[in-house]
């Protein structure tokens, strides 16, 4: 079988008709597109899928962005009818701590929220995000509305779940709406009255690296995300709560999200005290 631009079409409205998010659906097909290249319309056979996975590996893909790649070209070969072509993930031992050039702490949040302080959108786009642990993708369900009962109805990845408001960035929304004339609906809007775009905040949050003095490979929405997973993990030790206020179906995303530092993980083992 050779790939068609009407297949991957297809399979963009079958991905559509499942109600993927837009996030993901987009994320499926740009990963269906870039083998779609590397095929350059070869007949499609479990070589050349392998052949793609190996060429990932060369060019310094990291295993997990490999390993989600795959997973996407093999859902698309699922549908296209040719199960026997998939190929399987990269295996890896599970990491007990993440890079500490990549995790950003509490000291580099608040030195963003510094940063943005001319940028009254963006700081409150900062704190919403770092202070419920949404996606940036959800961000359009904060509604004036919403925000006055204190409780934000999030539907992503087909399935509903309540985000409680805190009480002071409650005050700060309704602040910031009421500032910019916004009585009813999304407060995150452009000037246009179009929703915030993902790709615009995550610009608008590499411009603040500089003044607030930190590296840009740690500066992205997801990032404050899990900022908020470590915080209340730390306080409440209960994960599978957790779990379900990020909306994460199974509880082993969530510990990737609370994973420790390479720093805090040595702490950890120097308290030990068996290296006398």
């Amino acid at each position: 079988m050779k790939l068609s631009t009407k297949q991957i079409e297809d399979f963009v409205n079958h991905l559509h008709w499942e109600e993927k998010s837009t996030a993901t659906t987009e994320k499926y097909s740009r990963d269906v597109r870039s083998f779609c290249l590397f095929a350059k319309g070869a007949q499609i056979t479990k070589e050349l899928v392998v052949a793609w996975k190996n060429q990932l590996v060369k060019e310094n893909y990291a295993v997990r962005s490999v390993n989600s790649m795959l997973a996407s070209v093999n859902k698309f070969l699922d549908y296209l009818g040719v199960a026997e072509c998939k190929v399987q993930n990269i295996r890896t031992q599970r990491q007990t701590y993440c890079s500490e050039d990549q995790e950003l702490t509490k000291a580099e949040y608040l030195r963003l929220l510094e940063a943005s302080k001319k940028n009254e959108q963006l700081n409150l786009v900062l704190k919403t995000i770092c202070g419920t642990g949404i996606r940036v993708s959800e961000l359009r369900y904060f509604t004036v509305e919403a925000v006055k009962r204190g409780e934000v109805t999030v539907d992503c990845k087909n399935k509903t779940r309540t985000i409680l408001v805190p009480g002071k960035l409650k005050k700060l929304l309704l602040g910031y709406a009421q500032k910019r004339g916004i009585a009813a609906g999304a407060i995150f809007v452009t000037k246009t009255g179009k929703s915030l775009d993902r790709s615009n905040i995550w610009a608008s949050m590499k411009k603040l690296c500089a003044a607030a003095q930190v590296k840009p490979s740690k500066v992205f929405p997801h990032n404050l995300r899990k900022l908020f997973a470590r915080t209340f993990y730390r306080i409440e030790k209960d994960i599978a709560k957790l779990a379900d206020i990020l909306g994460h179906s199974s509880i082993n995303t969530t510990r990737i999200y609370i994973m420790s530092t390479g720093i805090e993980h040595r702490r950890k083992i120097e308290r030990l005290g068996l290296i006398i």
